[in-house]
């Protein structure tokens, strides 16, 4: 053999570069396929005798079931969010009838799990089980709801080991920076009590959480969502039956309003010693019920919501300030806020959060191009529907969709409202709800590091406390 081939030989490894190249040119890739519509699902959505309603959709794709029940738990007193975190980690350790090993054993028997968990907002059960095994689930629930008895043996157990998992947490950056910013757009808001003080939480007794379970856990204004291989229609009647004795005349308690997020400095919080910082900012949205909410939706896309957005294409894929940056939404109430976050180096945290602030006004002075619009379209509607694919997704979607007071007809709708959402339409979003002057937010960090590139930047405050 006495010649060569510019082709590479069959076989031979070849470049990314090769492979997206052809003798004529860049390979072309493949147009996009068209858009599947969303599926008509079967639901009932009612309000039961004791004021839950209730939300129950066939999908039966397995033979499963999932469940969500939502119940508003909000509360003023300081020491709330340490006692509505002890009583979740302890509600399911035991009831009049079964104790903590009979739970865990009636649940298995229907390949079933049950979980609480709570926040400013609601405290939420999960679960899933067998189809065939749901009538179990939802004795072994309601069980829960009007039975748990918190036993001083159970309740100091699991407060013991919340307090020792919150004082690690307390220490972790993203937790510290969460808390600035609930603080700094919030004020002393319940809304920004998401994780209670270690010392508040060894404070809590089994009395005190007995009588919040009382006081709070309640059925008139939750929300219980039913997914899966089911019936929409009789289940009802299976609901009723098993929640029978969950009654109360008062309701369950929702928080109060938030204050709505103006457009201020932002403000550096002392972490001596960090050699990372995080960059939190906020502005004020608007809700899912808002027409404007899928031109937002796709705006906030363009900008920060996914991997191919202008603001990861910036920090992280062009510069290499941080590894991940995102923006997306907050639901609190009826409220809604835009909320960016960025972990950068210290060292570039001035860079970062210039760069993210350019970002935020480029995308309402050069507004994102046909391609772009195209591109978030399908990114938000193709996500949307394989979110929804799954019984857990769709549990997930339709549970927080209850909770802004919407249903399933929104969610098979919102597919069509991103479709028709014009570039035209992003471009207003994008100058209406990302100039920069409507955000405020926080910068966690060193302040040694930090703060000359900060102060020269403009537009930061310090805090020296932290």
């Amino acid at each position: 053999m006495t010649g060569t081939s510019a082709q590479p030989q069959q076989g031979a490894h070849r470049s990314a570069e090769e492979i997206g190249t052809t003798p004529h040119g860049p390979r072309p890739l493949p147009g996009l396929g068209d858009q599947r519509a969303a599926a008509e699902l079967a639901v009932t959505d009612t309000v039961l005798g004791n004021g839950l309603r209730l939300l129950a959709v066939r999908k039966s794709n397995v033979p499963m079931v999932e469940l969500r029940v939502h119940i508003p738990f909000g509360g003023t007193d300081p020491m709330h969010s340490a006692r509505a975190e002890v009583l979740a980690e302890s509600m399911l350790t035991g009831t009049a009838r079964r104790d903590r090993v009979a739970i865990d054993t009636d649940l298995a028997l229907i390949g079933s799990e049950l979980n609480a968990v709570v926040g400013p907002e609601y405290l939420s059960l999960s679960g899933s089980a067998l189809a065939e095994g749901l009538p179990t689930l939802l004795d072994v629930l309601a069980d829960v709801l009007t039975g748990a008895t918190y036993a001083e043996a159970e309740v100091a157990r699991e407060r013991d080991r919340l307090t020792e998992r919150l004082a690690v947490a307390r220490t972790q950056p993203r937790v510290i920076a969460r808390e600035a910013l609930q603080r700094k757009r919030f004020g002393d808001h319940p809304a920004t009590r998401e994780v209670p003080e270690a010392a508040d939480v060894a404070a809590v007794t089994a009395e005190d959480v007995r009588a919040l379970h009382g006081a709070g856990v309640l059925p008139s204004g939750s929300v219980m969502v039913l997914v899966g291989d089911i019936d929409p229609d009789t289940v009802v009647a299976d609901v009723e039956r098993a929640l029978g004795g969950w009654d109360a005349r008062a309701s369950a308690s929702r928080i109060e309003p938030v204050p709505r997020v103006s457009g201020a400095d932002i403000r550096l919080v002392s972490r001596p010693g960090a050699v990372q910082s995080q960059i939190r900012l906020s502005a004020q949205a608007v809700p899912r019920t808002d027409e404007r909410y899928a031109a937002l939706q796709l705006a906030n896309l363009a900008y920060g919501g996914y991997f191919s957005s202008r603001l990861v294409e910036n920090i992280r894929e062009d510069k290499g300030y941080t590894y991940s940056a995102h923006s997306g939404f907050d639901f609190t109430g009826d409220s809604a806020t835009l909320v960016v976050d960025a972990d950068t180096a210290s060292e570039v945290t001035a860079a970062a959060l210039l760069e993210t602030r350019y970002e935020l006004g480029r995308l309402g002075l050069v507004p994102p191009t046909e391609q772009e619009a195209d591109a978030v379209r399908q990114y938000a509607i193709g996500s949307l529907l394989i979110g929804t694919a799954s019984q857990t997704g769709l549990a997930n979607q339709l549970v927080a969709l209850a909770d802004a007071g919407l249903g399933a007809d929104w969610l098979t709708a919102h597919p069509g409202r991103l479709a028709d959402t014009s570039a035209e339409d992003i471009a207003e979003a994008a100058i209406e709800f990302f100039a920069p002057s409507r955000f405020t937010g926080v910068v966690v960090g060193d302040p040694e590091t930090v703060r000359r590139g900060l102060t020269a930047l403009g537009g930061v405050t310090v805090d020296e406390q932290g």
